[in-house]
């Protein structure tokens, strides 16, 4: 199979491209390599996968460049590219362009490809709202702007299957972590202020948070089973998350432990948008792609404090 997969250079984005072309698969990326957090980061992974055999090209959605990519014969689309997160600093017109935008740029591509099996989208649990425990069938709350414009995303590409112009699901997934998270991201920082012995921020009553956290290898299971399953597949939304549930106090002692150091936290104001309770309900996941995640929080943690410490090296 030859598939196209948006975001390669980003976390999810890359351990999928590295599970499809390990296990035989034509993999073509595209990253537009934005500056939201260190582009070096990103350059190294790119450098990993090249490394592999897995050709990347930088190129920007949102700006039609897709049309620039050699061939109309994917067999299938993963898309992953998007602006992430609910930081501050990122106004609603960078969501609305990376997020609305850039799907409906390519979706006009996808439409041009004769192969095309199925377009897999990439959303999240946040479309939701403040709490994310819902079955798919449950209508969406989100209040973020990051929710709200992956919501209008998703729509965007299952409309295509509505009106039959190819296949299309939706995989939302739950807060994931694993080697290459965003350094903006609680475990990144958790463990980079242990092995570091720098101030963590926590904002304020976060702790109390409840959420699915759920390893990249778990997600990227439920992402590469749709492969060959289009057929079912066609026109679903997905759950796909750890159905366990744990604090975010449970996790900052796991860092604690795992690592041996002690963490110096201090506290700010709360965050707007943050969600308080995430649990995923994977039963559909379950039943159409025999999902069911395997790694706990303790064992991908420590995963993440390994990839964490050899970074540190370098």
């Amino acid at each position: 199979m030859k598939i196209l997969i948006t975001g390669a250079a980003g976390f999810i984005g890359s351990h999928t491209a590295e599970r499809l072309n390990a296990a035989g698969h034509d993999v073509v990326g595209i990253d537009n390599l934005a500056s939201y957090y260190d582009v070096r980061l990103k350059t190294a992974t790119l450098r990993i996968l090249e490394q592999q055999g897995i050709v990347v090209h930088k190129a920007d959605l949102a700006d039609g460049d897709l049309q620039n990519i050699a061939g109309n014969a994917f067999d299938y689309i993963i898309h992953f590219a998007a602006q992430p997160g609910i930081a501050e600093g990122t106004g609603f017109e960078d969501y609305l362009r990376n997020n609305v935008i850039a799907t409906h740029e390519l979706t006009g591509f996808a439409q041009k490809n004769n192969h095309l099996k199925m377009l897999v989208n990439i959303s999240t649990s946040s479309v939701y709202g403040i709490d994310a425990t819902h079955a798919e069938d449950h209508a969406p709350e989100p209040v973020s702007f990051y929710g709200i414009t992956k919501l209008a995303a998703e729509q965007l590409v299952l409309k295509q299957s509505r009106l039959k112009a190819m296949g299309a699901c939706s995989l939302r997934l739950y807060s994931v972590y694993g080697p290459r998270e965003r350094p903006d991201k609680l475990f990144t920082r958790l463990i980079n202020a242990a092995l570091t012995g720098t101030t963590f921020n926590l904002f304020e009553g976060s702790e109390k948070h409840l959420r699915s956290f759920t390893y990249v290898g778990d997600i990227v299971d439920g992402i590469t089973s749709v492969i060959g399953k289009e057929k079912i597949c066609n026109g679903q939304i997905i759950n796909l998350g750890n159905e366990t549930e744990h604090t975010t106090q449970y996790g900052i002692d796991c860092v604690r432990e795992l690592t041996g150091f002690p963490l110096n936290i201090e506290q700010s104001g709360r965050r707007a948008g943050d969600q308080l309770r995430t649990k995923a309900y994977i039963s559909k996941a379950a039943r159409l792609l025999n999902y069911r995640p395997q790694t706990t929080l303790r064992q991908g943690l420590q995963f993440q404090i390994d990839w964490q410490k050899e970074l540190l090296k370098k």
